[in-house]
């Protein structure tokens, strides 16, 4: 059998173990030809990347029941307003654990591959609670809500910070990355190609950067500068001005956050290149950057970085119209996006130490909004389900916390057990915390610490919903 580049880097750490020249002598070897962060990668390297799904993604239409009776149930609530997608249309896949079949929306063939090889699984009727609620306890207000169900910023916030009791500075990446530690290089631990909450912590400093096309070698240069006499004077002048002032906190923050973009820039002084080609778009572009930096800290004798972080963001969710053919684009775009990503994951040798992930707003209503498929779309609502993307995940199946039906899939019935009304704003039965805490850990979050990153994690039964390995 052909022996994997990881494999024989692992062997090769045992048999030099052996020798007289020792530890050091070796370790000195191994960082003089860049293979000791190759090393870590090959041994401990884990990686999640975010991918937020921004305005609201409809869930109802994203997954379908292709029973008998959940087809007709979804058809009878979609189908007179020109929003319900054809049973013919829609891409059949069979969760393990349900013996009932479903379809993918027609915009995701590449996830539907990935569904069949199990490498992509389902979190369903997932959302911010506080602690479970069921349809009475939120009609008569005798258990906890959320705090501003239905509004886009503070639902934002709540999917990205993990707490939903109370306004929080800061996201559960963020404190994923406080409770794992920074790396003795100083290369922080997240890197953004989108803002978002997610990604503050209270010692975490997330570095920002461009998607591609902008290639790596790029994305921290210090631009306006060059080797003129003029030029050297300025940029001496610039380097005296970050020195003085600095007992104002705007002024040094300002300062060091300079110095540490210029500090980290001088890492990323090449620009990887990829065999797996990715689609020209939004979301394409910010993965392959992704893509990209994994690949520099394969290879960089000065990143080494065993634990990363990403965050990225695909906009135009918010469907109150035109939600068809919307919807239809987006997800395309995020199919072709995350195949390409986890090629990518292959060709470096990493697809079962990477995990991709998505988030959004909130789910949106069963119920149609306004009429005639040119114009009709959904309103707000909360419980959606969610793709988890890698060879570390137990794919083909569904996850979450099983509702009064029995099932992760909510009861597709106005004023069912599931609606918080009549208009199919299906009430979560996973909560975010479980969601998250579920990667956090696969991530290397000890126990003790997932209680930190997720406050509320003790107000539910399972604190993980068990689809990594």
């Amino acid at each position: 059998m052909a022996q994997t580049r990881r494999e024989f880097l692992r062997r090769a750490v045992y048999a030099c173990a052996g020798y007289a020249f020792g530890a050091a002598a070796f370790a000195s070897g191994v960082e003089r030809f860049s293979l000791i962060n190759a090393l870590a990668q090959g041994q401990d390297y884990k990686a999640l990347v975010c991918i937020f799904l921004a305005g609201g993604n409809d869930g109802n239409n994203m997954l379908v029941p292709l029973s008998t009776e959940g087809y007709a149930s979804y058809a009878t609530a979609r189908g007179t307003s020109g929003l319900a997608i054809s049973e013919t249309g829609l891409l059949p896949i069979t969760p393990l654990s349900i013996n009932s079949p479903f379809g993918l929306h027609p915009s995701l063939p590449e996830l539907q591959t990935l569904w069949s090889e199990q490498k992509l699984a389902m979190v369903c009727n997932v959302g911010p609670l506080i602690k479970p609620l069921t349809r009475e306890q939120y009609q008569n207000r005798s258990a906890p809500r959320p705090y501003q169900l239905f509004s886009h910023s503070d639902q934002v916030a709540q999917w990205q910070t993990a707490i939903s009791n109370a306004v929080s500075r800061t996201g559960w990446g963020g404190r994923t990355a406080d409770v794992i530690g920074p790396h003795p290089s100083g290369v922080p631990m997240i890197t953004a190609l989108s803002g978002g909450i997610f990604i503050r912590g209270e010692s975490t400093h997330p570095l920002s950067i461009a998607p591609a096309p902008t290639g790596l070698d790029q994305v921290l240069v210090l631009n306006g500068f060059g080797t003129s006499t003029e030029d050297v004077a300025r940029r001496t002048s610039m380097e005296y001005l970050r020195t003085i002032d600095r007992e104002a906190t705007l002024v040094g923050a300002a300062s060091d956050t300079t110095q540490r973009a210029l500090d980290i820039g001088k890492s990323f002084n090449v620009d990887p290149t990829l065999a797996t080609a990715f689609p020209n778009t939004g979301l394409g572009n910010q993965l392959k950057q992704v893509a990209k930096v994994i690949k520099l800290n394969q290879t960089s004798p000065t990143l080494g970085l065993s634990r990363q972080i990403f965050f990225c963001q695909l906009g135009g969710f918010d469907t109150h119209a035109n939600q068809v053919n919307t919807q239809a684009s987006l997800l395309r775009q995020l199919s072709q996006a995350m195949k390409a990503f986890y090629d990518a994951t292959l060709e470096l040798e990493v697809e079962s130490q990477v995990t991709t992930f998505t988030l959004s707003d909130f789910g949106r209503t069963l119920q149609p909004a306004g009429t005639g498929a040119g114009v009709v779309g959904s309103d707000h609502a909360w419980g959606n389900h969610h793709f988890v993307l890698g060879g570390g995940v137990r794919g083909g199946d569904f996850y979450g916390v099983p509702g009064l039906n029995g099932t992760v899939y909510p009861t597709l019935q106005f004023g069912g057990p599931d609606d918080t009304d009549n208009r199919g704003r299906w009430i979560p039965t996973g909560s975010v915390e479980q969601y998250a805490a579920t990667l956090a850990s696969w991530y290397g979050v000890s126990a003790e610490n997932i209680p930190i990153v997720f406050p509320l994690i003790g107000n539910f039964a399972t604190p993980t919903l068990g689809f990594m390995t």
